[in-house]
């Protein structure tokens, strides 16, 4: 179980107003419920919270609070955010003892990778699941979840029942053997080949080309065929006169 030491201060006062001058000063404001006791009102540092957040099992990290020479014992529950910039703005926190069983998710990571032919050949890792919903005691808390690779080929299936739990960890769901992530063979989109023309289309335009060139020449003739008559004519005439 990994459990890390949080450094916090008590707040008396929860309005918006009360909140905002807070994370004004690099604070977030924060609760800590559970155990049938009354609500703890605290703030805890922002940069160090921004921190933790940057590890993949935060929600499944065990706090250790110090608050009036107290320690209390608190698992992350819920992160509010600001919707314009997403950061966060309030946690709350669940108040929480070594005999208390929870349900809990902890991310599953995917190990040797290099070690799947099916990876290797082009296939595709489709991970159902990136975490699983566990039931525990806080004291045996996974830190994480390993589903390993080695020697999957593609279309191999990764189910519950090939993740490694410790004793005392069980899925939630318990009434099937519901699957983890699947090896899937590489899609790979079809690229439409460009026609060449064909032979008949060249000619096609040459033969039009030509019908042009044909028709063009014909009234040629016939214009020359005028004039010569035109001529003839003439000479008819002047021999006449004469």
């Amino acid at each position: 179980m990994k459990e890390i030491n949080l450094d916090i201060i008590s707040r008396d006062k929860t309005g918006k107003s009360d909140s905002k001058l807070l994370r004004n000063t690099g604070k977030i404001p924060a609760v800590i419920y559970g155990e049938k006791k009354e609500p703890t009102y605290i703030a805890v540092d922002y940069p160090r919270i921004i921190k933790e957040l940057s590890n993949a099992s935060f929600f499944s990290t065990v706090f250790s609070l110090k608050l009036n020479k107290k320690e209390i014992k608190v698992l992350p529950r819920e992160i509010q955010t600001d919707p314009l910039n997403d950061k966060p703005i309030h946690i709350d926190f669940l108040r929480v003892n070594n005999e208390s069983k929870i349900n809990i998710s902890v991310p599953i990571i995917f190990i040797n990778e290099d070690k799947s032919p099916g990876l290797k050949g082009g296939g595709v890792l489709n991970a159902v699941r990136r975490e699983i919903d566990l039931i525990c005691k806080i004291n045996n808390i996974p830190e994480k979840l390993e589903a390993d690779l080695a020697n999957l080929e593609v279309g191999s299936v990764i189910h519950m029942s090939d993740i490694k739990l410790q004793e005392g960890v069980t899925p939630q769901i318990s009434d099937r053997d519901f699957t983890v992530a699947t090896i899937a063979a590489p899609t790979v989109m079809p690229v439409e080949e460009e026609k060449p023309e064909t032979e008949g289309e060249e000619g096609e335009e040459g033969e039009t080309v030509e019908g042009k060139e044909g028709e063009e020449s014909k009234e040629e003739k016939t214009e020359e065929g005028k004039e010569e008559n035109k001529e003839a004519e003439a000479k008819k005439e002047e021999e006449s006169k004469k």
